[in-house]
């Protein structure tokens, strides 16, 4: 060998952009503070699952799932510090008696169960890690997104006190989205995109138990981040008067890297 040969990995197009895309997908998880795995059932509503929790209650328990730890499934601060019951309610930011109540609700419905001073989470509910590692025993069971950390937590500061139900709506919406279009769908787990059937507004609302549509219009459109919505309602191209529901992904997306740029797009 000498000084005219040189050495080096010889790549494809594919292969160079199949990582770009995947670098793509990386740097958008960690502008949006890295995400948590929110895990439900296909097409089975968060109230249903949770019966006893109101629209606020779903509101704090997104929250709450942005602090689920690394693996352990315990509730930590950032730095790794756990949070016990007293920095919970601090935390969460309301009274005494209605932290209580709604702690009680969370281990009724075994969301959460205390082991001493730790708060371990439901590994069906919300896991941080590979989910392989999660110890379910019917995994199968259940679908999956990422819930981005920070982008939840700044619309929980931002909607505190009487505006917090709102924010349930992004949690209610998660079972009908579809992983790589973030549409609502009535075949969510579909991944050819020409055989998707998008819900409409009236849809979702009827799914959801809204028995005024217009109500969850305006929740949908309440919410933003960063001065951008959280949802697009775009109109149906064969029908007007319906609109359709489009998730911004900087809060939640189950998709690849490929299908990334597509729905960001519709939010830039």
């Amino acid at each position: 060998m000498s000084h005219r040969a040189e050495i080096a990995v010889k790549t494809t197009e594919k292969q160079r952009r199949g990582k770009q895309v995947t670098d793509e997908l990386k740097e958008h998880e960690a502008e949006n503070g890295g995400f948590v795995f929110a895990l439900f059932e296909t097409c089975t509503t968060m109230a249903g699952r949770f019966p006893s929790l109101t629209q606020a209650d779903l509101a704090r328990l997104m929250f709450v799932g942005t602090y689920t730890g690394w693996r352990s499934g315990r509730l930590e601060y950032d730095n790794g510090r756990v949070i016990d019951r007293k920095g919970l309610e601090k935390l969460i930011g309301i009274s005494r008696p209605k932290f209580s109540t709604f702690f009680k609700k969370l281990i009724t419905e075994q969301i959460v169960q205390e082991v001493g001073k730790e708060i371990i989470v439901n590994p069906s509910v919300f896991y941080r890690g590979s989910l392989k590692e999660a110890k379910l025993d019917k995994l199968d069971e259940y679908r999956h997104t990422r819930l981005f950390r920070k982008t939840v937590r700044d619309l929980y500061e931002l909607h505190q006190g009487k505006k917090t139900a709102q924010l349930a709506v992004i949690y209610a919406v998660l079972p009908f989205l579809n992983f790589n279009t973030n549409i609502a769908c009535f075949n969510p787990q579909e991944n050819n995109g020409d055989e998707l059937r998008p819900m409409s507004l009236e849809n979702v609302a009827a799914a959801l138990g809204y028995q005024d549509t217009h109500k969850l219009k305006v929740a949908l459109e309440a919410a933003k981040v960063d001065g951008k919505p959280v949802f697009w309602l775009p109109p149906n191209v064969n029908d007007k008067r319906q609109r359709r529901i489009i998730a911004n992904p900087r809060v939640v997306y189950a998709g690849n890297a490929e299908s990334l740029k597509a729905v960001k797009a519709m939010f830039n």
